[in-house]
C-alpha cells in the first residue's frame, strides 16, 4: 500500500516578526525570447511583428543594442572612422544586461541606458521599465552569453543571405545613425563579417527555432506567436490559481489589527444610506461622495507619523504641537479611485497624486496592469494613500500595493482607503502585506459588485 504524503500547508515567511502569505503578480517570472541572427537579418522587424500580432500592452521589445559600452576617447576616434569593432562580445555590457533582466524576473523596476549610436556613447538619461509580461530581446549576440541563456524561454535565429543584410545595414545606418555608404561598407568586411563567423553565426547551434528567409516565413513567425500565446496563457492560470488559493486560505480569519472601519455614527449611517438609495439625485451623491471620502482620508492621516513642533502663539506663549513628519501623497486606482480625488483634495488641498489603471480581463475576470505613472520620490514620501471606493476580491488590491512596494515604498507607508471591503478580500491583502494599513467605511459581502463610480460619473 502506498504511503500517504504530507499536505503541504500555504507557503508563509516571516519578516519583520510579521508572518507574510506568498503572492507573485502575473509579470513576476517574466518570459523572454531572444532573437539573434546577422546585423540586417531581419531580428528588429520579426520582434515588432510578434508585439504587434499579440496586441498586448505588456509584451516589449528590448534591444541590446541599447547595452553598447561606452567608448574611450581613442575608441570613440575609431568608432567615428569605421575602424573600431563594435559586433565582437567585448563591445557589449553583457553584466548591466543580465542584471536588467534578471530585476524584471523578480517582477522589479529596472533602468535600460541609452545609447547614441551618433555619439558613440551612453546618454545621462535612462528609461525605466517595468512589469512586463514578456520581453522579446532582440541583438546580433542576443544568444551569447550563457547567463542570459539560461533566462530564456524560447531562443530564435534569424537566418538571411549576406547580400541582403548588407543592403539592409547600409540603409539603416545611413539613414538612421549618420553614417556614410562606404563607411559603412568598410565596416562590414573589417569587422562585422568576421564578427558574424567568429560570434554571431555558433549561436545557431543553440537556438530552439531557426527562421530563415526573415519575414517570408509565415509559419515561423505563427509558431513562435503560438508559443507566446501559450505562454502568457499559462501565467494567467498560474495567478488565478494563486488568487483563488489566497481566498480560501485566509476566509475564516479575523481581520487584522491594521484594518480600521469608519465609527458607525449616526451621521456616517445617514451618509451610507443616501448613497446606496437609487432614489438619490447625482447631485447629492457626488457631495455625499466626497464627503465621505474626507473622512476616510481624515482617518487615514491617523496613521500619519508626526514630530513634536514648539510654536510661539500671537498671545507670545509657547505652544507644543505637532508638525508632519514627511509627504503625504496618494495614488489613484482607476478608475473608480478617481471618485475619491475631490474629498481628498478638501482634506490635503496641495497631496501629489499618481495613477495606477487596474482592470479586470472581461473573459477570465483577472486584475491586469495597463498603466502607471507614479512620482520618482515616491519611496521617500511618509505616507502613501491608496484610494479605490471598493474593493472585493483583493486582487486588484494586491495588485497596486505589489507596484509599490516594487517601486520601494515601505509596506508600513501605504494607507490603503476604500468605502466598502469584502472581508475575504481584505484578509488577501493583509497576508501578504502584513504591514500596511487599510481604512475601510464598512466591510460588505465578498463578492458585491463594483457600483461607487458608475453613479459618480453617471456612466
Amino acid at each position: 500500500m502506498a504511503e500517504t504524503m504530507p499536505v503541504k500547508g500555504p507557503r508563509r515567511m516571516s519578516i519583520n516578526g510579521l508572518s507574510k502569505a506568498h503572492y507573485k503578480p502575473p509579470w513576476a517570472d517574466m518570459s523572454i525570447i531572444a532573437i539573434a541572427g546577422s546585423s540586417g537579418s531581419g531580428k528588429t522587424s520579426l520582434a515588432i511583428e510578434i508585439v504587434k500580432t499579440l496586441d498586448l500592452p505588456w509584451v516589449i521589445i528590448m534591444s541590446i543594442d541599447s547595452f553598447y559600452n561606452s567608448l574611450t576617447p581613442e575608441e570613440n576616434r575609431l568608432a567615428h572612422a569605421n575602424e573600431f569593432d563594435l559586433d565582437s562580445p567585448n563591445s557589449i555590457d553583457f553584466d548591466k544586461l543580465y542584471q536588467c533582466l534578471s530585476d524584471l524576473k523578480q517582477g522589479k523596476r529596472t533602468d535600460i541606458p541609452v545609447y547614441s549610436f551618433e555619439k558613440h556613447q551612453r546618454l545621462d538619461k535612462t528609461v525605466s521599465l517595468y512589469s512586463p509580461h514578456v520581453v522579446v530581446l532582440e541583438g546580433i549576440l542576443a544568444l551569447n552569453d550563457p547567463r542570459i541563456q539560461d533566462m530564456l524561454d524560447l531562443k530564435v535565429y534569424m537566418e538571411a543571405d549576406a547580400d541582403v543584410c548588407l543592403s539592409r545595414r547600409i540603409v539603416r545606418d545611413v539613414r538612421e545613425r549618420g553614417r556614410t555608404i562606404e563607411g559603412t561598407i568598410k565596416q562590414w568586411f573589417s569587422s562585422v563579417k568576421p564578427a558574424f563567423t567568429k560570434y554571431v553565426e555558433p549561436q545557431r547551434e543553440v537556438a530552439d527555432v531557426i527562421v530563415p528567409r526573415g519575414m517570408m516565413n509565415k509559419m515561423a513567425i505563427t509558431m513562435i506567436v503560438g508559443q507566446t500565446r501559450q505562454i502568457l496563457k499559462d501565467k494567467s492560470l498560474k495567478h488565478r490559481a494563486e488568487l483563488e488559493r489566497l481566498g480560501k486560505e485566509v476566509e475564516d480569519q479575523p481581520l487584522s489589527g491594521n484594518v480600521m472601519l469608519l465609527e458607525e455614527k449616526p451621521q456616517i449611517k445617514a451618509i451610507v444610506t443616501l448613497l446606496r438609495n437609487p432614489a438619490t439625485i447625482p447631485n447629492e451623491f457626488t457631495f455625499y461622495t466626497d464627503r465621505l471620502t474626507a473622512l476616510l482620508v481624515e482617518k487615514a492621516l491617523d496613521c500619519h507619523n508626526f514630530l513634536a513642533n514648539t510654536v510661539t502663539t500671537p498671545q507670545q506663549k509657547e505652544y507644543s504641537g505637532l508638525k508632519s513628519a514627511g509627504r503625504v501623497s496618494a495614488v489613484v486606482v482607476l478608475r473608480g479611485g478617481g471618485c475619491m480625488e475631490t474629498g481628498l483634495k478638501r482634506s490635503i488641498p496641495d497631496c501629489l497624486t499618481g495613477r495606477l489603471l487596474i482592470q479586470s480581463n472581461y473573459r477570465t475576470g483577472e486584475p491586469e496592469l495597463h498603466y502607471l505613472k507614479l512620482f520618482p520620490d515616491i519611496e521617500t514620501h511618509e505616507t502613501v494613500l491608496l484610494l479605490d471606493p471598493q474593493m472585493s476580491s483583493g486582487g486588484a488590491a494586491l495588485m497596486a500595493v505589489k507596484v509599490l512596494v516594487d517601486h520601494g515604498v515601505a509596506e508600513k507607508r501605504i494607507v490603503f482607503v476604500t468605502f466598502m471591503a469584502g472581508k475575504r478580500g481584505v484578509n488577501r491583502l493583509t497576508s501578504v502585506f502584513p504591514g500596511i494599513k487599510v481604512v475601510a467605511g464598512e466591510i460588505v459581502d465578498d463578492f458585491e459588485r463594483r457600483w461607487v463610480e458608475d453613479r459618480y460619473f453617471g456612466c
